[in-house]
């Protein structure tokens, strides 16, 4: 079974010039933990998820040397969650993500998102998004062609 037969193709996606707030709302939405992020004609070019935008919200090394690490203001760095909103995506996004092609084996997929922890990735031809892959997607094939191949007893 190749990617292809089981891949997402209704992917959002967003380029490189969308705003946080646009994201962010897609996020919280449609519950939708990354989003790939493209340029001319489909050409992925990054990766922007949950924890790129929330991370911005972590004190600082400055400030835990400054402050320590117990007297971080948490409540304070929240704060900082509005103007995070504001930026460009291409400011938080991961650049040259990893990604499978629709050719690829389901386990050899399954393989490469269990390697680099993830639980969805994009695939990509030849560079230019055409869906995403999920472990859950994956799962799901995987046992439906296991239970429809066992004979009734």
């Amino acid at each position: 079974m190749q990617v292809h037969e089981i891949m997402n193709r209704a992917v959002r996606s967003v380029s490189t010039d969308a705003r946080v707030m646009e994201v962010a709302s897609i996020m919280c939405l449609y519950r939708i933990p990354g989003i790939p992020v493209i340029e001319d004609e489909g050409r992925l070019v990054g990766v922007i998820a949950e924890k790129d935008v929330l991370h911005s919200l972590f004190p600082t090394l400055e400030n835990l040397m400054e402050e320590g690490m117990g007297n971080v203001d948490l409540d304070r760095q929240m704060t900082k969650y509005k103007d995070v909103l504001t930026l460009p995506v291409s400011d938080l996004m991961t650049r040259n993500p990893i990604t499978v092609s629709p050719d690829m084996h389901v386990l050899r997929a399954a393989s490469v998102m269990v390697r680099n922890r993830f639980r969805r990735i994009p695939v990509t031809h030849e560079g230019i998004l055409e869906g995403m892959l999920s472990l859950g997607d994956l799962h799901k094939a995987i046992f439906h062609l296991t239970v429809t191949a066992r004979k009734p007893s």
